[in-house]
């Protein structure tokens, strides 16, 4: 298995990869969402606001994460990781876990202060996520599922409470993704 970096020239893979996946899981018409979103992150976020990584094994993508940035209220770097997929029949294996540690050893690199996450606490925990009170730093738009706000930080400084509103990038500007 090889972890590299996004490259355009996979978009339509990757696409399919997260459409496929999530349409597995939580039916076609999330699959349709989803694959929508990745491709509008992929279109319409400027390079310097995503970053992408792939799991590959003979040339064949099996996983994808994104990072895109999340402007907040103070002068810390931050990115949001979101989406995630795993091909289906490779899930339960670890690889998510790998990948995102991978991400989050790349993002260390850009001097990345804090990475943020919307998803299942269990299965992020397992790659340092912890649970942040909105009353710490607020989520971008209304959370339907506050547990599911997380983050860490990758410079070792705690996560100090933050006035004011977060800012995503446009492509997860959208309530149906919060």
């Amino acid at each position: 298995m090889k972890f590299l970096k996004f490259d355009l020239t996979e978009s339509q893979a990757v696409i399919e990869l997260y459409t496929n996946t999530f349409a597995d899981s939580e039916g076609k018409a999330e699959g349709k969402l989803i694959g929508s979103l990745v491709s509008d992150l992929i279109t319409t976020t400027r390079k310097s606001d995503l970053v992408g990584f792939v799991a590959k094994s003979e040339d064949k993508v099996l996983g994808s994460i994104f990072f895109s940035r999340l402007v907040l209220p103070s002068n810390n770097v931050a990115f949001i990781l979101s989406p995630v997929a795993i091909a289906t029949k490779y899930q339960g294996k670890g690889l998510g876990q790998q990948l995102i540690n991978f991400g989050i050893e790349y993002l260390k690199t850009l001097n990345v202060d804090i990475v943020f996450t919307y998803g299942d606490p269990n299965f992020y925990a397992k790659v340092g996520f912890k649970p942040i009170s909105e009353g710490v730093v607020k989520a971008p738009l209304k959370l339907s599922y506050p547990e599911g706000w997380l983050a860490q930080s990758l410079n070792n400084a705690p996560i100090d409470v933050m006035k004011g509103s977060t800012h995503c990038v446009k492509a997860l500007d959208n309530q149906q993704y919060w």
